[in-house]
Protein backbone atom coordinates (compact mmCIF):
# COMPACT_ATOMS: atom_id res chain seq x y z
CA UNK A 1 0.00 0.00 0.00
CA UNK A 2 2.71 1.88 1.12
CA UNK A 3 4.59 1.48 -2.10
CA UNK A 4 1.57 2.47 -4.64
CA UNK A 5 0.62 5.78 -2.75
CA UNK A 6 4.01 7.41 -2.62
CA UNK A 7 4.56 5.90 -5.89
CA UNK A 8 1.94 6.22 -7.71
CA UNK A 9 -1.61 7.50 -6.36
CA UNK A 10 0.15 10.67 -4.40
CA UNK A 11 2.74 12.07 -7.30
CA UNK A 12 -0.24 12.81 -9.89
CA UNK A 13 -2.48 13.53 -7.19
CA UNK A 14 0.25 16.28 -6.03
CA UNK A 15 1.18 17.22 -9.49
CA UNK A 16 -2.55 17.74 -10.98
CA UNK A 17 -5.38 18.27 -8.31
CA UNK A 18 -2.80 19.76 -5.85
CA UNK A 19 -0.29 21.95 -8.11
CA UNK A 20 2.16 21.52 -6.40
CA UNK A 21 5.47 21.35 -8.52
CA UNK A 22 7.04 18.75 -9.82
CA UNK A 23 10.64 18.90 -8.60
CA UNK A 24 9.65 19.57 -5.21
CA UNK A 25 6.93 16.27 -5.02
CA UNK A 26 10.00 14.47 -6.90
CA UNK A 27 12.25 14.87 -4.10
CA UNK A 28 9.50 14.05 -1.56
CA UNK A 29 8.75 10.36 -3.18
CA UNK A 30 12.89 10.15 -2.98
CA UNK A 31 13.15 10.62 0.81
CA UNK A 32 11.97 6.96 1.34
CA UNK A 33 13.65 5.45 -1.77
CA UNK A 34 17.60 7.39 -0.30
CA UNK A 35 16.81 5.48 3.31
CA UNK A 36 16.42 2.11 1.31
CA UNK A 37 20.50 1.74 1.33
CA UNK A 38 20.53 1.46 5.57
CA UNK A 39 18.16 -1.61 5.20
CA UNK A 40 21.25 -3.92 5.35
CA UNK A 41 22.26 -2.08 8.82
CA UNK A 42 18.92 -2.52 10.16
CA UNK A 43 19.13 -6.02 9.32
CA UNK A 44 22.51 -6.62 11.07
CA UNK A 45 21.59 -4.56 13.65
CA UNK A 46 18.49 -6.84 14.19
CA UNK A 47 20.95 -9.88 13.89
CA UNK A 48 22.49 -8.17 17.00
CA UNK A 49 19.91 -7.21 19.12
CA UNK A 50 20.60 -6.99 23.04
CA UNK A 51 17.60 -7.10 24.79
CA UNK A 52 16.80 -9.25 28.20
CA UNK A 53 13.70 -10.20 26.63
CA UNK A 54 15.17 -12.13 23.87
CA UNK A 55 13.10 -10.59 20.73
CA UNK A 56 15.40 -9.97 18.00
CA UNK A 57 12.96 -8.88 15.02
CA UNK A 58 9.82 -7.95 16.76
CA UNK A 59 11.72 -4.73 18.45
CA UNK A 60 12.43 -3.78 15.14
CA UNK A 61 8.87 -4.59 13.23
CA UNK A 62 6.69 -2.81 15.64
CA UNK A 63 8.75 0.67 15.23
CA UNK A 64 8.93 0.26 11.75
CA UNK A 65 5.46 0.09 12.06
CA UNK A 66 4.74 3.12 14.42
CA UNK A 67 6.73 5.21 12.09
CA UNK A 68 4.97 4.00 8.78
CA UNK A 69 1.43 4.46 11.05
CA UNK A 70 2.67 7.76 11.83
CA UNK A 71 4.06 8.89 8.31
CA UNK A 72 0.08 7.97 6.73
CA UNK A 73 -1.52 9.39 9.48
CA UNK A 74 -0.23 13.06 9.16
CA UNK A 75 0.18 12.93 5.44
CA UNK A 76 -2.72 13.71 3.56
CA UNK A 77 -3.00 17.50 5.90
CA UNK A 78 0.23 18.56 5.33
CA UNK A 79 -0.18 17.62 1.74
CA UNK A 80 -3.19 19.96 1.89
CA UNK A 81 -0.87 22.58 3.51
CA UNK A 82 1.82 22.28 1.19
CA UNK A 83 -0.46 22.55 -1.73
CA UNK A 84 -0.97 26.21 -0.67
CA UNK A 85 -4.38 25.78 1.53
CA UNK A 86 -3.48 28.09 4.61
CA UNK A 87 -2.76 30.85 5.85
CA UNK A 88 0.46 30.36 7.23
CA UNK A 89 3.90 30.07 6.18
CA UNK A 90 5.19 27.95 3.35
CA UNK A 91 7.66 25.90 4.41
CA UNK A 92 5.43 24.41 7.31
CA UNK A 93 3.80 22.38 4.34
CA UNK A 94 6.94 21.25 3.16
CA UNK A 95 8.56 20.37 6.26
CA UNK A 96 4.67 18.27 7.28
CA UNK A 97 5.28 16.62 3.71
CA UNK A 98 9.11 15.46 3.89
CA UNK A 99 8.25 14.25 7.58
CA UNK A 100 5.60 12.00 6.70
CA UNK A 101 7.10 10.71 3.45
CA UNK A 102 10.48 9.68 5.56
CA UNK A 103 8.69 8.16 8.15
CA UNK A 104 6.63 6.44 6.14
CA UNK A 105 10.25 5.45 4.25
CA UNK A 106 11.71 4.39 7.55
CA UNK A 107 9.03 2.47 9.00
CA UNK A 108 8.72 0.54 5.44
CA UNK A 109 12.16 -0.46 5.16
CA UNK A 110 12.28 -1.37 8.81
CA UNK A 111 9.63 -3.56 9.10
CA UNK A 112 10.33 -5.58 5.45
CA UNK A 113 13.60 -5.90 6.57
CA UNK A 114 13.61 -7.10 10.03
CA UNK A 115 9.91 -9.33 8.67
CA UNK A 116 12.36 -10.88 6.18
CA UNK A 117 14.97 -11.93 8.53
CA UNK A 118 12.25 -13.29 10.93
CA UNK A 119 11.04 -15.37 8.02
CA UNK A 120 14.55 -16.51 7.77
CA UNK A 121 14.54 -17.33 11.71
CA UNK A 122 11.02 -19.35 11.45
CA UNK A 123 11.69 -21.30 8.16
CA UNK A 124 13.74 -25.08 8.54
CA UNK A 125 16.62 -24.58 5.58
CA UNK A 126 14.94 -26.74 3.27
CA UNK A 127 11.31 -24.73 3.07
CA UNK A 128 13.40 -21.15 3.51
CA UNK A 129 13.34 -20.79 -0.25
CA UNK A 130 9.35 -21.00 -0.70
CA UNK A 131 8.83 -19.03 2.43
CA UNK A 132 10.80 -16.15 1.24
CA UNK A 133 9.37 -16.53 -2.48
CA UNK A 134 5.44 -16.56 -1.09
CA UNK A 135 6.71 -12.85 0.57
CA UNK A 136 8.06 -11.44 -2.42
CA UNK A 137 4.63 -12.75 -4.43
CA UNK A 138 2.46 -11.57 -1.89
CA UNK A 139 4.53 -8.43 -2.12
CA UNK A 140 3.56 -7.63 -5.59
CA UNK A 141 0.19 -9.18 -5.19
CA UNK A 142 -0.57 -6.72 -2.58
CA UNK A 143 0.58 -3.53 -4.80
CA UNK A 144 -1.74 -4.83 -7.95
CA UNK A 145 -4.43 -5.08 -4.85
CA UNK A 146 -4.01 -1.93 -3.56
CA UNK A 147 -3.72 0.08 -6.71
CA UNK A 148 -6.84 -1.48 -7.91
CA UNK A 149 -8.49 -0.64 -4.55
CA UNK A 150 -6.68 2.88 -4.45
CA UNK A 151 -8.13 3.42 -8.56
CA UNK A 152 -11.67 2.51 -7.01
CA UNK A 153 -12.08 4.45 -4.48
CA UNK A 154 -10.56 7.89 -5.91
CA UNK A 155 -12.50 7.33 -9.29
CA UNK A 156 -14.56 10.50 -7.65
CA UNK A 157 -11.82 12.77 -6.28
CA UNK A 158 -12.27 15.24 -3.41
CA UNK A 159 -9.66 16.07 -0.78
CA UNK A 160 -11.86 15.01 1.79
CA UNK A 161 -11.51 11.65 0.20
CA UNK A 162 -8.02 11.25 -0.19
CA UNK A 163 -7.78 12.26 3.42
CA UNK A 164 -10.08 9.04 3.91
CA UNK A 165 -8.05 6.56 1.88
CA UNK A 166 -4.49 7.54 3.01
CA UNK A 167 -5.96 7.28 6.66
CA UNK A 168 -7.32 4.29 6.31
CA UNK A 169 -4.61 2.71 4.56
CA UNK A 170 -2.71 3.84 7.73
CA UNK A 171 -4.91 1.66 10.01
CA UNK A 172 -5.06 -1.63 7.45
CA UNK A 173 -0.99 -1.25 7.55
CA UNK A 174 -1.35 -1.29 11.62
CA UNK A 175 -3.86 -4.17 11.93
CA UNK A 176 -2.40 -6.07 9.31
CA UNK A 177 1.09 -5.93 10.54
CA UNK A 178 -0.29 -7.11 13.98
CA UNK A 179 -1.84 -9.96 12.91
CA UNK A 180 0.99 -10.68 11.08
CA UNK A 181 3.47 -10.50 13.76
CA UNK A 182 1.80 -11.97 16.47
CA UNK A 183 2.79 -14.86 17.97
CA UNK A 184 5.81 -15.44 15.47
CA UNK A 185 9.17 -14.86 17.26
CA UNK A 186 9.94 -17.02 20.36
CA UNK A 187 11.98 -15.84 22.85
CA UNK A 188 15.52 -16.71 22.69
CA UNK A 189 17.49 -14.52 25.18
CA UNK A 190 20.91 -16.28 24.24
CA UNK A 191 20.39 -14.65 20.87
CA UNK A 192 20.17 -11.22 22.47
CA UNK A 193 22.62 -11.56 24.92
CA UNK A 194 24.28 -8.27 25.64
CA UNK A 195 27.69 -9.89 25.28
CA UNK A 196 27.55 -10.87 21.86
CA UNK A 197 30.26 -9.57 19.70
CA UNK A 198 29.40 -7.21 16.77
CA UNK A 199 31.11 -8.40 13.46
CA UNK A 200 33.20 -5.72 11.60
CA UNK A 201 32.49 -5.72 7.96
CA UNK A 202 35.37 -2.98 6.76
CA UNK A 203 37.93 -5.36 6.11
CA UNK A 204 35.63 -7.88 3.87
CA UNK A 205 34.02 -4.12 1.56
CA UNK A 206 37.52 -3.61 0.95
CA UNK A 207 38.36 -7.56 -0.55
CA UNK A 208 34.48 -6.96 -2.27
CA UNK A 209 35.38 -3.94 -3.86
CA UNK A 210 38.63 -5.15 -5.24
CA UNK A 211 37.73 -8.21 -6.99
CA UNK A 212 37.89 -7.66 -10.92
CA UNK A 213 34.59 -6.82 -12.01
CA UNK A 214 32.93 -5.34 -9.01
CA UNK A 215 33.39 -1.80 -9.64
CA UNK A 216 31.75 -2.04 -13.14
CA UNK A 217 29.26 -3.94 -12.19
CA UNK A 218 28.19 -1.69 -9.68
CA UNK A 219 28.42 1.15 -11.82
CA UNK A 220 26.32 -1.09 -14.26
CA UNK A 221 23.69 -1.73 -11.83
CA UNK A 222 23.56 2.23 -10.76
CA UNK A 223 22.76 3.13 -14.56
CA UNK A 224 20.28 0.77 -15.42
CA UNK A 225 18.24 1.28 -11.99
CA UNK A 226 18.48 4.98 -12.75
CA UNK A 227 17.04 4.34 -16.70
CA UNK A 228 14.13 2.33 -15.06
CA UNK A 229 13.29 4.45 -12.25
CA UNK A 230 13.42 7.95 -13.25
CA UNK A 231 10.14 7.60 -14.70
CA UNK A 232 8.15 6.47 -11.16
CA UNK A 233 7.95 9.79 -10.81
CA UNK A 234 6.12 10.99 -13.87
CA UNK A 235 4.31 7.99 -15.35
CA UNK A 236 1.14 8.44 -13.63
CA UNK A 237 0.80 12.81 -14.09
CA UNK A 238 2.04 11.75 -17.86
CA UNK A 239 -1.37 9.71 -18.34
CA UNK A 240 -3.01 12.38 -17.06
CA UNK A 241 -1.96 15.82 -17.45
CA UNK A 242 -1.20 14.33 -21.78
CA UNK A 243 -3.67 11.93 -21.96
CA UNK A 244 -6.68 12.93 -19.74
CA UNK A 245 -6.23 9.54 -17.70
CA UNK A 246 -8.26 9.66 -14.41
CA UNK A 247 -7.28 9.82 -11.27
CA UNK A 248 -8.71 6.50 -10.87
CA UNK A 249 -6.98 4.81 -14.45
CA UNK A 250 -3.43 6.53 -13.55
CA UNK A 251 -3.51 4.89 -10.46
CA UNK A 252 -4.34 1.35 -12.62
CA UNK A 253 -0.65 1.87 -13.89
CA UNK A 254 1.21 0.40 -10.95
CA UNK A 255 -0.66 -2.47 -11.26
CA UNK A 256 0.47 -3.43 -14.97
CA UNK A 257 4.13 -1.86 -14.00
CA UNK A 258 4.08 -4.70 -10.86
CA UNK A 259 2.83 -7.11 -13.45
CA UNK A 260 4.91 -6.92 -16.25
CA UNK A 261 8.01 -6.95 -13.63
CA UNK A 262 6.67 -10.02 -12.51
CA UNK A 263 6.46 -11.53 -15.75
CA UNK A 264 9.89 -9.70 -15.98
CA UNK A 265 11.33 -12.16 -12.88
CA UNK A 266 9.52 -15.54 -14.18
CA UNK A 267 11.64 -15.40 -17.36
CA UNK A 268 14.72 -14.53 -16.26
CA UNK A 269 14.51 -17.01 -13.50
CA UNK A 270 13.35 -19.59 -16.43
CA UNK A 271 16.35 -18.67 -18.50
CA UNK A 272 18.93 -18.38 -14.96
CA UNK A 273 17.88 -22.04 -13.96
CA UNK A 274 18.95 -23.19 -17.30
CA UNK A 275 22.38 -21.71 -17.15
CA UNK A 276 21.56 -18.70 -18.60
CA UNK A 277 24.73 -15.90 -18.27
CA UNK A 278 22.77 -12.82 -15.96
CA UNK A 279 25.17 -10.24 -17.77
CA UNK A 280 23.15 -11.16 -21.26
CA UNK A 281 19.62 -11.46 -19.71
CA UNK A 282 20.33 -7.91 -17.95
CA UNK A 283 21.29 -6.30 -21.59
CA UNK A 284 17.95 -8.40 -22.85
CA UNK A 285 16.04 -6.43 -20.28
CA UNK A 286 17.89 -2.39 -21.09
CA UNK A 287 16.71 -3.76 -24.82
CA UNK A 288 13.13 -3.95 -23.69
CA UNK A 289 13.35 -0.30 -22.37
CA UNK A 290 14.52 0.82 -25.33
CA UNK A 291 11.91 -0.38 -27.16
CA UNK A 292 9.35 0.70 -23.91
CA UNK A 293 10.36 4.36 -23.69
CA UNK A 294 9.89 5.27 -27.22
CA UNK A 295 6.26 3.51 -26.84
CA UNK A 296 5.53 6.07 -24.18
CA UNK A 297 6.89 9.18 -26.09
CA UNK A 298 5.05 8.35 -29.37
CA UNK A 299 1.47 7.75 -27.49
CA UNK A 300 1.17 11.51 -26.55
CA UNK A 301 1.28 12.80 -30.46
CA UNK A 302 -0.66 9.56 -31.49
CA UNK A 303 -3.26 10.02 -28.50
CA UNK A 304 -2.97 6.38 -28.39
CA UNK A 305 -3.96 5.15 -24.96
CA UNK A 306 -3.10 1.17 -25.91
CA UNK A 307 0.13 2.36 -27.12
CA UNK A 308 0.74 4.21 -23.82
CA UNK A 309 -0.54 1.28 -21.52
CA UNK A 310 2.08 -1.51 -23.56
CA UNK A 311 4.90 0.56 -22.89
CA UNK A 312 4.12 0.73 -19.63
CA UNK A 313 3.62 -2.57 -18.93
CA UNK A 314 7.39 -3.10 -21.41
CA UNK A 315 9.00 -0.74 -18.81
CA UNK A 316 8.22 -3.29 -15.86
CA UNK A 317 9.14 -6.56 -17.89
CA UNK A 318 12.77 -4.81 -18.53
CA UNK A 319 13.07 -3.68 -15.33
CA UNK A 320 12.21 -6.95 -13.95
CA UNK A 321 14.34 -8.39 -16.08
CA UNK A 322 17.46 -6.13 -15.73
CA UNK A 323 16.85 -5.99 -11.67
CA UNK A 324 16.61 -9.68 -11.10
CA UNK A 325 19.69 -10.85 -13.69
CA UNK A 326 22.33 -8.71 -12.14
CA UNK A 327 20.73 -9.72 -9.04
CA UNK A 328 21.91 -13.02 -10.23
CA UNK A 329 24.95 -11.57 -10.79
CA UNK A 330 25.61 -10.21 -7.40
CA UNK A 331 24.75 -13.83 -6.26
CA UNK A 332 28.35 -15.41 -8.41
CA UNK A 333 30.45 -12.63 -7.59
CA UNK A 334 31.60 -13.84 -4.13
CA UNK A 335 30.67 -17.47 -3.26
CA UNK A 336 32.32 -17.52 0.02
CA UNK A 337 32.01 -15.44 3.11
CA UNK A 338 31.40 -12.34 1.22
CA UNK A 339 28.09 -13.17 -0.98
CA UNK A 340 26.03 -11.34 1.55
CA UNK A 341 28.29 -8.40 1.24
CA UNK A 342 27.62 -8.67 -2.68
CA UNK A 343 23.91 -8.26 -2.00
CA UNK A 344 24.09 -5.62 -0.22
CA UNK A 345 26.22 -3.76 -2.45
CA UNK A 346 23.89 -4.36 -5.08
CA UNK A 347 21.08 -3.39 -2.56
CA UNK A 348 22.26 0.28 -1.89
CA UNK A 349 23.45 0.98 -5.39
CA UNK A 350 20.49 -0.01 -6.52
CA UNK A 351 18.19 1.91 -3.53
CA UNK A 352 20.43 5.24 -4.11
CA UNK A 353 19.71 5.25 -8.15
CA UNK A 354 16.48 5.03 -7.79
CA UNK A 355 15.90 7.17 -4.73
CA UNK A 356 18.54 9.89 -7.13
CA UNK A 357 17.07 8.89 -10.57
CA UNK A 358 13.15 10.18 -8.86
CA UNK A 359 14.36 13.03 -7.70
CA UNK A 360 16.13 14.52 -11.09
CA UNK A 361 13.20 13.15 -13.24
CA UNK A 362 11.10 15.48 -11.46
CA UNK A 363 13.54 18.36 -11.80
CA UNK A 364 14.15 17.68 -15.53
CA UNK A 365 10.98 17.87 -16.28
CA UNK A 366 10.13 21.09 -14.75
CA UNK A 367 13.18 22.48 -16.43
CA UNK A 368 12.38 21.28 -19.81
CA UNK A 369 8.93 23.03 -19.24
CA UNK A 370 10.08 26.25 -18.51
CA UNK A 371 12.50 26.09 -21.49
CA UNK A 372 9.90 24.81 -23.75
CA UNK A 373 7.12 28.00 -22.24
CA UNK A 374 9.86 30.74 -22.98
CA UNK A 375 10.29 29.40 -26.29
CA UNK A 376 14.15 28.37 -25.71
CA UNK A 377 13.88 25.30 -27.49
CA UNK A 378 12.36 25.80 -30.62
CA UNK A 379 9.11 25.96 -32.05
CA UNK A 380 8.86 22.67 -32.65
CA UNK A 381 9.21 21.48 -28.93
CA UNK A 382 6.53 23.31 -27.44
CA UNK A 383 3.70 22.40 -25.11
CA UNK A 384 3.40 20.35 -21.59
CA UNK A 385 4.33 16.82 -23.49
CA UNK A 386 8.19 18.38 -23.98
CA UNK A 387 9.24 18.13 -20.17
CA UNK A 388 8.25 14.43 -20.62
CA UNK A 389 9.74 13.57 -23.31
CA UNK A 390 13.20 15.02 -22.66
CA UNK A 391 12.84 12.45 -19.77
CA UNK A 392 12.36 9.57 -21.29
CA UNK A 393 15.05 10.61 -23.66
CA UNK A 394 17.17 10.66 -20.58
CA UNK A 395 16.65 7.20 -19.74
CA UNK A 396 16.91 6.12 -23.20
CA UNK A 397 20.15 7.71 -23.02
CA UNK A 398 21.12 5.93 -19.67
CA UNK A 399 20.23 2.31 -20.89
CA UNK A 400 22.35 3.04 -23.46
CA UNK A 401 25.27 3.50 -21.15
CA UNK A 402 24.13 0.71 -19.10
CA UNK A 403 24.73 -1.22 -22.48
CA UNK A 404 27.90 -0.03 -23.17
CA UNK A 405 29.40 -0.59 -18.97
CA UNK A 406 27.70 -4.07 -19.34
CA UNK A 407 29.53 -5.01 -22.47
CA UNK A 408 32.75 -6.04 -21.30
CA UNK A 409 31.02 -8.33 -18.51
CA UNK A 410 29.28 -10.07 -20.93
CA UNK A 411 32.51 -10.59 -23.01
CA UNK A 412 34.43 -11.96 -20.28
CA UNK A 413 31.92 -13.41 -18.13
CA UNK A 414 31.61 -16.38 -20.46
CA UNK A 415 30.62 -19.47 -18.15
CA UNK A 416 32.40 -18.55 -14.66
CA UNK A 417 29.95 -15.71 -13.80
CA UNK A 418 27.02 -17.78 -14.92
CA UNK A 419 25.36 -18.84 -11.52
CA UNK A 420 24.89 -22.53 -10.53
CA UNK A 421 22.64 -21.92 -7.85
CA UNK A 422 19.25 -22.11 -8.46
CA UNK A 423 17.59 -19.20 -8.40
CA UNK A 424 13.66 -18.12 -7.98
CA UNK A 425 11.92 -15.63 -6.22
CA UNK A 426 13.60 -16.24 -2.62
CA UNK A 427 16.18 -15.01 -3.71
CA UNK A 428 15.17 -11.39 -4.59
CA UNK A 429 15.59 -9.36 -1.65
CA UNK A 430 12.33 -8.03 0.73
Amino acid sequence: MAVVLLNGTLNRVMILEMAVPAWLVSVMVALPLLFAPFRALIGHRSDMHRSLLGWRRVPYIWMGTLLQFGGLAIMPFALIVLSGDTHGPAFVGHAGAALAFLLVGVGLHTTQTAGLALATDLAPPGSRPRVVALLYVMLLAGMVLASLVFGALLEQFSQMRLIQVIQGAALATMLLNIAALWKQEARNPVLTDPARPRQDFAMAWRRFIAQPRAARFLVTVGLGTAAFSMQDILLEPYGGEILHMAVGSTTMLTAILAGGTLIGFAIAARHLSLGGDPFRIAAFGALVGLAAFPAVMIAAPASSLLLFLTGTGLIGLGGGLFSVSTLTAAMALDNGDGSGLALGAWGAVQASAAGLAVAAGGILRDVANVLADRGLLGPALTGRSVGYGFVYQVEIVLLFAALVAIGPLVRTAGGRLRSTAKFGLAEFPG
